[in-house]
């Protein structure tokens, strides 16, 4: 079964996110990481790029397939974990901590109130 911390909101596209003031993390759950088997490659978008809530913003590539990670809210990107760049397994291994992908400075916090909670995003993937 996979890991799903309480204390995040989750998309039904199977990224997590976490707040703190108006800047949100964001990342690809266990299950996510799970199913896409040993992860390889990581397209991050740069700094300073515009993301939608529901649109693509990068991508995850695995031995498996390439699946798109999927904005969870409206934002600028503020940071990117450039150690994907060099060391895209972390997200197997830490998706919810050293594994994050990007953060982003929030334009409407409703939005990340709006996310699933970790027992809605349970049902999903469990």
């Amino acid at each position: 079964m996979a890991e799903v911390p309480d204390d995040l909101k989750y998309t039904a596209e199977h990224e997590w996110a976490r707040i703190s003031g108006s800047t949100v993390r964001i990342g690809i759950t266990d299950f996510a990481q799970e199913s896409l088997g040993d992860v390889v490659y990581v397209s991050l978008p740069d700094v300073g790029t515009i993301i939608t809530k529901g649109e693509p913003f990068g991508e995850v590539e695995s031995t498996k397939s390439v699946s798109e990670l999927f904005g969870p809210v409206d934002g600028t990107v503020t940071a990117r974990n450039d150690t994907l760049d060099g060391q895209p397994e972390v997200i197997n291994s830490d998706p919810y901590g050293a594994g994050w992908i990007i953060e982003v400075e929030v334009a409407d916090t409703a939005q990340f109130e709006a996310l699933l909670d970790a027992g809605t995003y349970g049902t999903l993937s469990g």
